[in-house]
């Protein structure tokens, strides 16, 4: 699941080579073997090629950090629109405009 969040991040980063072995082994679930037959690289070649991409990868989150800020984001959102709900069942008055605003941060969520 990390690794999937990382690509979505930062795999346009990568080079074209290895956006393509990374697509075949995780998105198209080819074997390193199906993978080697397809594009003429050796099996270790591509292990090797699709463990330096994780790597960068991880390197680039290590740097960067916006798949951890993303999450963070996410997390407080939700906290607020349950404290927000929690508030709309407990005051009739302030019931709709407190959903809309739910509403509002559900759709920041991705």
């Amino acid at each position: 699941m990390r690794l999937s969040l990382l690509l979505d991040f930062y795999g346009d980063l990568l080079s074209p080579r290895k956006q393509e072995l990374i697509a075949l082994y995780y998105d198209e679930d080819f074997s390193l073997s199906e993978i080697a037959e397809h594009t003429g690289i050796s099996r270790q070649g591509v292990r090797d090629s699709i463990k330096r991409s994780e790597q960068e990868l991880f390197h680039l989150e290590e740097t960067l950090g916006l798949v951890g800020r993303f999450e963070t984001l996410q997390k407080q959102l939700g906290e607020i629109s349950k404290a927000l709900n929690a508030l709309a069942e407990n005051n009739a008055q302030v019931r709709a405009p407190l959903q809309k605003i739910v509403e509002k941060l559900e759709h920041l969520s991705i």
